[in-house]
């Protein structure tokens, strides 16, 4: 009987202990969702001013110092953006602060507005993060419970943001450590970003469908070889773009030491670069355009090839995000991805949509470390008919990008190869300065 009654109190207690994540989690899943929605809305209304007003570009300097000097006057830690929250989950502390989430929610809407080449994954984590951070201070959640919400704020955003939930959900367990997934938030990761994935439709969002014919041979042998090579240069041009976005980043930095002028030169520079190549196909997303000769994501998926897409995409990226202005590196890099896959499927003989498919995640693997959620991701958005080509992209593409990624607060839990075992545990940002010291002592 003793026994029985130890039974049901334990039981009890762990039903107590489920409704009360519930009462934490489901609002702030609602929440974020419901910020995601409003964010997507002014993203595309935003857009479409572009393209309505050209003028606005010559105005991205204008904005991108007022951007700046924001950030400098009330930014304070939101500063810090993907690489804050990251950190607080390894070691909570002083949280993420709330004024984050309506930060970069403006900012990136401007940085758009007006022609900046840059994403929307970290505002969705951003605001994930934050508004989960406010609902952890609510609710008093302790030291070993705050990571727990953080991560479902992280799922919640990218879940919502891009109508992938349950790559939403993994990343946000991925994301923290290379080679480790952080398992103790499986449900509650899983559970927001489903629920703030639905609530993000339930307010009429639409995600775009990216055409991939159905491949007739699923373990084709030679079309899985292609891939793998694809996924070599996927890797390696992940690699580049990560390494290309912290250095000239730290030389802006180093070179000009009031903030709010970064952006305002990187905005000149934006323009220069559209004068100097004479196209504006690669401002903003590039989702979308209502110009029907112009490059976009879901035309990449096309038989019509762009040789050099994927270099001018990064070019114009990586300058916007060096100098300053806000959004995310994500988007981009499924352009890019998504054209040198376009590109590779006419040297290697590979449908391009498929190549194009693959390289859509492969290259965002690579660059944040997240092969798992990445291959489901692109099942999620392509269909599980190509999840073995699309598996085997994103882990080569891992596998070859080095311990080099877009998030530098990532901590090493496995590193890539043997022989590197004093990198284990370091984050990005510590490799990068031993990797640095040893270069500079030989």
């Amino acid at each position: 009987m003793r026994n029985l009654s130890d039974f049901l109190t334990e039981r009890l207690r762990h039903g107590l202990i489920v409704l009360r994540w519930l009462a934490i989690l489901a609002p702030m899943a609602a929440v974020v969702g419901s910020a995601c929605a409003l964010f997507l809305w002014a993203l595309d209304a935003a857009t479409a001013l572009r393209f309505q007003y050209p003028w606005l570009l010559f105005l991205l300097p204008v904005a991108g110092f007022g951007i700046g000097l924001v950030y400098l006057w009330k930014g304070g830690p939101a500063e810090g953006g993907n690489n804050l929250i990251v950190d607080q989950i390894h070691q909570p502390g002083g949280g993420v602060p709330l004024r984050m989430a309506p930060l970069i929610l403006a900012s990136t809407v401007l940085t758009h507005l007006f022609g900046g080449s840059a994403g929307r994954e970290g505002t969705a984590v951003q605001m994930g993060g934050s508004l989960a951070s406010a609902f952890g201070r609510a609710w008093k959640l302790t030291d070993d419970e705050v990571p727990v919400v953080l991560m479902a704020g992280i799922a919640a955003g990218f879940g919502a943001v891009f109508g992938t939930p349950i790559a939403g959900a993994v990343f946000a367990m991925e994301v923290l450590a290379i080679g480790r997934v952080q398992y103790l938030a499986l449900v509650p990761c899983l559970g927001a970003a489903v629920l703030a994935d639905r609530v993000c439709q339930a307010w009429g969002i639409r995600h775009t469908v990216y055409p991939v014919a159905a491949i007739a041979q699923l373990a084709d042998p030679l079309l899985l070889g292609k891939v793998i090579v694809a996924g070599v240069a996927f890797g390696l041009t992940a690699l580049a773009f990560s390494e290309a976005n912290h250095r000239l980043s730290g030389w802006v930095k180093a070179r000009i030491a009031y903030a709010p002028l970064r952006p305002l030169i990187g905005g000149a520079a934006v323009i220069a670069l559209v004068y100097l190549f004479g196209t504006r196909e690669y401002l903003g997303l590039g989702v979308w355009s209502p110009n029907p000769g112009d490059i976009t994501l879901p035309g990449l998926f096309g038989p019509d090839t762009h040789p050099w897409s994927w270099i001018l995409k990064m070019l114009f990226t990586v300058v916007t995000l060096s100098c300053g202005f806000k959004g995310g590196e994500v988007t981009p890099l499924f352009f890019i991805g998504a054209a040198l896959g376009n590109v590779l499927s006419a040297v290697l003989g590979a449908p391009v949509g498929l190549l194009a498919a693959v390289g859509f995640v492969a290259v965002f693997a690579g660059a944040a470390n997240t092969p798992l959620a990445c291959t489901l991701m692109g099942i999620e958005l392509f269909g599980a008919g190509h999840g073995v080509y699309i598996a085997a992209g994103c882990f080569v593409a891992y596998l070859c990008s080095g311990h080099s990624g877009i998030y530098l607060s990532q901590r090493i839990g496995q590193p890539k190869m043997a022989g590197l075992a004093a990198l284990q545990e370091a984050s990005l940002r510590e490799a990068r300065q031993k990797t640095a010291e040893r270069r500079l002592a030989r």
